[in-house]
């Protein structure tokens, strides 16, 4: 599967008796029924470590874009109508920042180790709590409540898996608990915030700006309310989107399928 296609429905699983394995890009399976694929006896493999590094940079690329203003900052620099660069144009600090991490698995944390280099003070929201020798190696502190990180937080950055706990986990409430002067990112999945209360919060200011790798749907509609706020930046769900991470992708799917052809344990298997 690629790009969560073709859809694995019982349709499909009536006219493929012989199917073994479904090997699925990425690290997110809220796409697949699992129980539905057990019941016909298929087995199940992803790959959600390889994404994990090129994720958290993009996550990176994305705070910092957003901070700085990049994109309206080229639009200004490329213009024909620009005669001259305002000097009250202006951006805000990453260095010394609070990040807030909802969700600390591996790509929250690889984003946490990125964000020590710009002395960043990190807080997480987490299901569970990080080991302290994982949260002192990157200078960490755990909030058990979402609201403490979102009240605290310059920049808050979602890296959950979607689950039904998780879906439109960031809404109307949650964005009233941000600063003002925040900037929500969000590199997990669309459907992790409520959309129409985020568009409603840019637009009110509620919160600064938004930063988003993942929309719902994906192309977003080009009439939808995004797409004309200068205070978004959207970018096409390319957190894995890089040669050597793609290329090592299909590597492991058709591990992950000729083990399971094979009737040999299956690398990454999803249980």
């Amino acid at each position: 599967m690629w790009y969560h296609k073709p859809a694995i429905d019982e349709e499909l699983l009536q006219s493929l008796p012989n199917l073994k394995v479904v090997a699925s890009s990425g690290v997110g399976i809220d796409h697949l029924d699992l129980k539905l694929l057990s019941s016909y006896g298929v087995k199940v493999a992803n790959t959600p470590f390889i994404v994990s590094t090129d994720t958290a940079d993009l996550g990176m690329a994305l705070m910092l874009a957003s901070s700085r203003r990049l994109v309206e900052g080229h639009e200004m620099a490329v213009s024909p109508d620009t005669e001259y660069f305002p000097a009250d144009w202006l951006g805000v600090e990453v260095s010394g920042a609070t990040l807030g991490i909802v969700g600390m698995g591996t790509i929250g944390y690889k984003v946490a180790e990125r964000a020590k280099a710009f002395e960043m003070k990190i807080l997480y929201h987490n299901r569970n709590q990080r080991k302290k020798e994982e949260e002192s190696a990157i200078g960490a502190v755990y909030c058990k409540k979402i609201d403490d990180l979102l009240q605290q937080s310059d920049f808050v950055l979602l890296a959950v898996n979607l689950t039904p706990q998780t879906r439109k986990l960031i809404g109307k409430r949650e964005l009233e608990l941000m600063k003002p002067t925040a900037i929500l990112i969000n590199i997990s999945r669309g459907l992790v915030v409520d959309q129409d209360a985020l568009v409603e919060a840019l637009q009110n200011k509620v919160i600064r700006a938004a930063a988003l790798d993942v929309t719902y749907p994906e192309p977003l509609p080009r009439d939808h309310p995004f797409l004309k706020l200068k205070n978004v930046i959207i970018t096409p769900h390319i957190g894995s989107a890089t040669k050597k991470t793609r290329w090592v992708m299909m590597e492991e799917m058709a591990e992950s399928i000729e083990a399971g052809l094979a009737g040999l344990p299956i690398p990454r298997e999803v249980l």
